[in-house]
Parts: C-alpha cells; structure tokens; sequence
C-alpha cells in the first residue's frame, strides 16, 4: 500500500514539476525532483524495508528509523517543494473545480496559517519526539501495530511541521528569519537530551529490549546524538550564511522592511504577533510559577540534599544556565515570563496602589547591595547546597515583589529592587534584539504616548536606545498606535555613557562573574573553606571599590559588560552541562532514577571561546568609547585584558562538583 501510494505520488510530482521546470527554470531545476525521490526513498527505508524488521529487535535500529522520520524525510520532502508540482500535475478539471473551492476558502487559509506558526511547529516536533520516547508511551508504541503506526505518523507530521518554517515551503509567504536560528538550536537540545537520557543511563530504559546488552542503547543514543545534531545545526549554518548574504537579482528577491511576516524584516524588525498577546505572556507565567511552586514544595519537603532534590538543580544549574542563553540570543526573556510579578497583578485586581516609589530611591543602589549580599551569602552559607534555603529565598522573593507592588505604583519592584532583573539589564545589553520604533516619523506626529503610559518601567520608545530596564512585556508594542514599535535586530552592543549607580551595578555584574567563578575553583575553594572571614574577603576585595570605580569613564566600564557576560556563560553553562535533571524528576515522580550526563568533550574550547568572544566585543566598544583613537583606550583595555588573563585562569582550573552527582 505505501508503495502504491508512493508511486502515485511520484507520478503526480513529475507531471507538474516538468511543466514548471519549462516555466520557471530557476526556482524548479532538477534539484528539486531529486529532492522529492529522495525523501519517498527514505520515507520508504523507514517503513517498508529491512530495517522495520530489525527495529523490532534492537533499540539502535528502532532510533535509526526514528531519526529518519524526524531529520530525514521532512527536510527532503519540503526541499522540493511539493504542492506547486503535485497541484500542477493532477488532472486540470480535477484541480480547478474539486480542489479550487476548498483551496481557497478563508477557513482553511485562516487554519493552515495557525497551524504552520513558528510556536506552534516547534512544540509539535519536539512535542512529539519528547512524548513518544518517555518509557511508558514508548512501550506502549511496540505493544501494538495500531499505535506503533500511530507513533511514527505523530513523528512525520510533527517533523514535517516543525521543519516548515525553516524551509519556506510555497505557498506560505513567511521569509526565513534570525529566529530560525534559536529556533533550531532549541530543537537541537531536545533531540541532545533524549540522546543523552539514552546515553549516559546505567539501565535499560525501554524494558522490551531488556535482553540486549546496554550497549545497543548506548548506540541507539549515539545515532539520535550525533547525526540528528548534525541535521539541525549545518541546517542553522545555511540559515546563517543565508540571512547575512546580501539580496541578489530583482527587488522581488530582496523583501522589503515589512513583507517577512515573522521574518527579519529588512535585516532590522520583527513581527512577533503571538509575543504581544498579554494572555500567552500569563500563560508562559503561569508555567514558570508552577515550577516555581514545585521547586519550593520540593525544597520544604523533599531531600535536602541539592543533586537530588529540584531546589537544587532547577534554580542553581538550569534556570541560570537558560537564562543566559536567552539573555545572549535573544533578549531578556525572564522577565517576559517572570513569575513573581504574577502574584502582584492578581493583587492588583482588587487593591490598587496609592504611592509613588520615594524620590530618594530612584536609583540602583538599592539592587547593588542586594546583589552584593547575594553574591556574598551565596558563597558564605553554600546557598546552592541548601534547597531549604532556597525555597525560603524564593518564598522571600514572591513575598517582597507582591508587597512593594501593592503598595507603590507601577513596576517598581522591578525597576529599582529585584536584584535579579538588574543582573538580567545587564547582560541583556549584549543581546542581538532591543524593542525599538520603527521609524521616528510617526513618533513625531504622536501626541498621547501611549507606549510611555503602557510600561510600568516609564520607558519612552523613541529615546531609549538599549535594552536597560526593559523586562520584554510587549505591552508598548501593542499599545502603540501606529505599529511603530518592534523588536528590532542590532549586530553590536551601543556605546552607552550611563549614570553613577548604572555603572556601579554593571562593574558589580562584571567582577560578580570572575569572583564567582574563581570560588569554584580549586585553589580558591581550598582556601576559602569553612573560613567566612576569607569568602568576606574575597568578595570584598573584588566589590568594595565598585562605588568609586564607578564615578570615572563609566562608558568604560559598561563596555566590559560583553567580557563579564561571556564569563557568566561559561560558568552557568559548566553547571548547566554537567547537572542532570533526569535523577530528580525520577525521583520527584517517584520512577526509577537513571545515570547523571557528564561534560561533552568540547566544552573546554567553547567557554574559551566565549571569553575570546567577550573580550574582542568589550575592545569594540572601548575603541568607540575612546572616540576611535587606540592610545586613549589603552587604559581600559588593559584593565579588560587582566579580567581575561584571570578568566584563562579561572577556567583553566578544576572546577568544583557543586550540587552535581556525577
């Protein structure tokens, strides 16, 4: 049957592609015909070959088979692109009279068009890959025929719509955009972490192949690994090298500022539509709140030991170790989904704030000694070996957040307390995308500010030119009248030349990453253990100055922002790869637990090259500081060179196994 249907399906594509190919040469050469052979090739591999048979018995060819379904057949397929072709192939009155009316109904455009959203193909791809290869529903797929065709459907269809947006598949009019590149490097760490579970197990995870040895699903692990990361990441290089090639041919090929939809429109905007929906905004909240509520149970109830226990992996190692990642690729994406503002707005429907935040505190150096105690007890009381502590700290958070906010207007909280969101501000500068206006014809002409009236921060679009206070809530993008303001794409961080207190905290930021990681060093973690007198010290030498180093050139020092943040990468990203959140879920659902991931080999040359990376933007921006004139930033290039040779130093160092069961 698959083959009659196969064969079908080639004859209709070979009708309609040699006509186009007659049309329209360059859009429909033979590549594409090889394109559609080759997918129906292995779409048939997976299904009706020798290798269905061995999937039954060994795990790796189960995996093999998988992987062909989710990175093998869909980009083929879309490479193609097979419904000009196969629409121009069917029988002419067929195609105009049957097909025509349902083609073009409103409905179904409306449908597809909601279907085929970026959001919505990611979640059905690794929503389907993560569903299907947890042990019960992976069982549950080889207890029958029925739901083991089931099972690889829901694989085809999900890859086939999670690799549509990166295609640019006719006849969707969505041009390929930066965020294609998150996009797959996300999908990456979904297929990772399935590999790895496989991997790094000590146990058979799928009991009906119990009776192979533990190698067959270290190989099933290895062939989802390497090839399936392969895939999504040369596919992320071509989207790169694509995005960055300048336009060639007629102005057809080249799109204009806003013809890319979700694109990147003109290489400067997006259109983010689902991102200006304050209801998905409570939705992404909600989600957070609810780890956070689970994490706190699990800190009060649960185990105090930190590896074992989601107070002392989901905070310590994953949420810093993503948000770092977000803050690098795309902005400041936790305080779009902060949970503990969520607590407030509830709150807020029934007691509305009658006081405006004291005059005198209008500044950050409430959030600096916060973050500098934090930073301080951090080390001091091992808070990341305590999930009591932790629960109580998060507790503390939802508490402090929802009083100050209730009490004075606005964002307050955010704005002028939450050490946290001040760490994100500054790293933030670093990101790629800022929320921009558009142009400043239309913000001329305005006369009601409405995106000032909507942020709680008290931003004005047309004058702020970075990402500094900015918590992504989106609501200046849908407020705006005239749909002037965008999340906007920005190669470099700005030269900025900010205040006193603004460039305390960011030196605070900066030396907080080299300090902190060296504590985690060997040589450091001898000395300081069990001693409070010498962590207080250590954190004083590298804080106590921070007030009067801020006074001079402070565009210096908030050009050392991109160093510090890739020294913050490297370290949360240590603790990210080398903690496994497989033991604790187990453990908190009460399952069997497996073996924890260790470190991949290239991670040691990844953190120095994101320290190398840092420090040739931190050059960048102290050479424009310095008016473009190399002698006279030598001094603050010196100063950024010593921070680099102590961060050589630092991760050239063993790193201590905080809260990590390896």
């Amino acid at each position: 049957m698959i083959v009659v249907c196969l064969v079908i399906a080639a004859v209709f594509y070979f009708r309609g592609w040699r006509r186009l190919s007659h049309e329209m040469p360059s859009r429909f050469g033979r590549g594409r015909l090889v394109s559609f052979l080759l997918a129906e090739t292995v779409l048939l591999a997976a299904f009706d070959s020798p290798l269905d048979d061995y999937a039954a018995r060994f795990l790796a060819a189960h995996m093999a088979q998988h992987l062909l379904l989710l990175v093998g057949i869909p980009p083929l397929f879309w490479l193609s692109q097979p419904f000009l072709p196969i629409l121009r192939g069917l029988p002419e009155g067929f195609r105009r009279d049957g097909l025509g009316p349902f083609l073009t109904a409103p409905e179904l455009q409306r449908a597809a068009a909601a279907i085929t959203h970026p959001l919505v193909c990611w979640f059905a791809g690794t929503g389907a890959m993560v569903f299907w290869h947890l042990p019960r529903f992976f069982e549950l797929g080889l207890s029958s025929v029925a739901w083991h065709r089931a099972e690889h459907l829901s694989f085809l269809l999900g890859a086939l719509l999670f690799w549509w947006p990166v295609m640019e598949v006719w006849p969707s009019n969505r041009r390929i955009s930066w965020l294609m590149i998150p996009y797959l490097v996300l999908g990456d760490l979904v297929n990772s972490a399935i590999s790895a579970y496989l991997v790094f197990s000590s146990q058979v995870v799928y009991t009906s192949y119990s009776r192979n040895p533990l190698s067959d699903q270290v190989t099933a692990g290895a062939l989802m690994w390497v090839p399936g990361s392969v895939v999504y990441l040369v596919t992320a290089g071509f989207v790169t090298v694509r995005l960055l090639s300048p336009c060639q041919g007629q102005a057809k090929a080249c799109p204009t500022k806003h013809s890319m939809g979700y694109g990147l429109a003109g290489g400067t905007g997006f259109s983010l539509s689902v991102f200006r929906s304050q209801s998905f905004r409570s939705g992404i909240r909600v989600v957070m709140l609810a780890l956070a509520a689970a994490v706190i149970w699990d800190g009060f109830r649960g185990p105090q030991i930190a590896s074992l226990n989601l107070a002392g992996v989901l905070p310590w190692n994953y949420w810093r170790g993503f948000s770092m990642i977000a803050l690098l690729f795309a902005g400041n994406l936790f305080c779009f989904g902060c949970p503990f503002t969520l607590p407030r707005d509830l709150v807020r429907r029934f007691v509305s704030p009658k006081f405006k935040w004291p005059a005198r505190l209008r500044t950050k150096w409430v959030a600096f000694v916060l973050m500098a105690v934090f930073f301080w007890a951090y080390e001091a009381f091992r808070l990341w070996n305590s999930p009591w502590w932790t629960a109580w700290i998060i507790m503390a958070y939802f508490l402090t957040a929802t009083i100050i906010d209730t009490v004075f207007e606005g964002a307050s909280f955010c704005k002028y307390v939450c050490p946290i969101g001040q760490f994100h501000f500054i790293n933030s500068l670093v990101s790629p995308l800022q929320i921009t206006t558009k142009s400043s014809k239309p913000c001329e002409k305005c006369s009601t500010h409405d995106c000032l009236h909507s942020c709680g921060l008290q931003l004005f679009q047309p004058t702020k030119q970075s990402n500094f206070d900015c918590t992504f809530c989106m609501r200046c993008v849908s407020a705006c009248p005239s749909s002037n303001v965008e999340v906007a794409f920005k190669p470099l961080p700005q030269a900025l030349k900010p205040k006193q207190d603004i460039s305390a905290i960011a030196l605070l930021v900066v030396l907080g990453a080299f300090v902190s990681a060296a504590a985690m060093t060997g040589p450091v973690e001898t000395w300081i253990r069990g001693s409070l007198l010498r962590i207080t010290l250590l954190f004083l030498a590298g804080f106590i100055a921070i007030p009067f180093i801020a006074r001079a050139r402070t565009e210096w020092i908030v050009a050392l922002i991109p160093l510090g943040a890739s020294m913050w990468a490297a370290h949360f990203g240590y603790h990210l790869l080398s903690s496994s959140i497989a033991p604790v879920v187990t453990r908190f659902l009460q399952v069997s637990a497996i073996h924890s991931m260790s470190l991949p080999e290239w991670w040691p040359s990844l953190k120095v090259l994101l320290l190398d990376t840092g420090l040739l933007v931190t050059f960048y921006l102290q050479w424009r500081a310095a008016g473009r004139e190399w002698r006279r930033m030598i001094p603050g290039a010196s100063g950024a060179a010593a921070l680099y040779a102590a961060g050589l130093w630092i991760l050239s160092q063993p790193m201590q196994m905080r809260g990590m069961m390896m």
